[in-house]
């Protein structure tokens, strides 16, 4: 029998989810002929989402999970690659970028997909390359090893960084990659060497873009009198940067201001002010910010700790899982989940750089619940044979 609690604690997660994609998106709903477009596209999502992990979790994980792991890791790393090249009319440009593909009732963003299957690709790769292996390898002998994902995650990071501007998602991938090398039974130095290489990718691919070096100087800007307060003098006058020089963060002070507003039990479902203009994307990436402003710290406490039930309980069941794959899955998407929950919280409160990152099960968009559905289905079959 599949993980009731995880299905139960799922579902609640989204049900969270659907209330707040319309207390939020009132704003957005003003000029819309159906003032309740987003609770119903919403609902639509959740309702399929919900209805796909219990048709998953029905089903034989030792014949079904590969087949569904193969082809999302197959199909939508050709439709990301074949994105530029479809007409605007299918795959509109939206902020510079082609991520999502038009399909009349919901926008799909195959780079969501890709993530699941890209997890299970790994999954069912490194269990033959480093799961359980006693023979003793050298850094270079596991470098070795590992040369042919890194030609698989150089695609992939050029289709969503490059093609998609989408610097977010890439970080998500890469370190879910990481941990689940690590889980597989590679050696800490392999990892730690990724990590490395991994940093200064990213500081090459923010130092070469205008667009994601302002966003670290906003960001800089804004939390530079707190960090450079503890150090001394000399030091801080050569690190701080003006504020004058970069547009000002408006979007990550108004998210903390939100926050602030909120409290400790927050102004009451529907209340929030700071959704009414003052923060874009509220209902999707500054999600957090807004539900914490209607619902306060106990909002978010609540939406935290069914993060943590829902994390905890795919690593208890990748714990009980005999067969490698089932377990390196299982843990690839917990990290998967995990990350992206941290990215977006230590975002929306200023602490680091806003990515883009959804809340998992708690963001408006439709590609993201599904996509997380399937990922949680699958889990769901791998529970029936976990001895739970």
């Amino acid at each position: 029998m599949a993980d009731k609690k995880l299905f139960t604690i799922t579902v609640a997660a989204i049900i969270i989810g659907v209330i707040f994609s319309y207390s939020l998106s009132v704003y957005l709903s003003i000029q819309d002929p159906i003032r309740i477009s987003f609770l119903l596209k919403q609902f639509f999502a959740a309702v399929i989402g919900i209805l796909i992990m219990g048709a998953l979790s029905k089903m034989n994980p030792d014949t079904a999970i590969k087949k569904i792991g193969m082809y999302l890791f197959v199909i939508f790393l050709i439709l990301m690659a074949a994105m530029p090249l479809l007409p605007s009319s299918i795959v509109p440009t939206i902020n510079g970028a082609k991520r999502w593909i038009n399909l009349g009732i919901i926008n799909l963003s195959p780079v969501e997909f890709f993530k699941i299957g890209f997890i299970y690709f790994l999954a069912w790769s490194f269990s033959r390359k480093f799961y359980y292996k006693n023979e003793h390898h050298t850094l270079m002998d596991e470098i070795k090893i590992f040369l042919p994902y890194v030609a698989v995650l150089a695609v992939s990071c050029f289709l969503i960084v490059v093609m998609q501007n989408d610097l977010g998602q890439a970080i998500v991938i890469c370190a879910t990659l990481a941990v689940m090398l690590l889980f597989a039974g590679s050696s800490f130095r392999l990892f730690l060497s990724l990590m490395v290489a991994a940093a200064v990718g990213a500081i090459i691919f923010i130092v070469y873009s205008s667009y994601r070096l302002n966003k670290v100087l906003q960001w800089w800007a804004g939390m530079q009198d707190t960090i450079l307060s503890a150090m001394p003098p000399f030091l801080a006058d050569y690190l701080r940067v003006e504020k004058n020089v970069v547009e000002e963060a408006y979007q990550a002070t108004q998210s903390l201001n939100a926050i602030h507003n909120g409290g400790i039990f927050g102004q009451g479902l529907g209340n929030g002010v700071f959704k009414l203009g003052y923060v874009s994307d509220i209902h999707t990436d500054f999600v957090l910010a807004g539900i914490i402003e209607e619902s306060g710290f106990l909002g978010a406490l609540v939406i935290a700790s069914l993060t943590i039930a829902i994390v905890h309980r795919i690593f208890k069941i990748a714990n009980r899982s005999e067969n490698p794959v089932f377990y390196l899955f299982c843990i690839g998407i917990s990290t998967m989940i995990s990350f992206q929950f941290l990215m977006n919280s230590l975002g929306i409160s200023g602490v680091m750089p806003i990515k883009g990152i959804t809340v998992p099960f708690i963001s408006y968009g439709g590609s993201s619940l599904l996509s997380l559905s399937i990922a949680i289905g699958m889990v769901l079959m791998i529970s029936k044979k976990a001895k739970l």
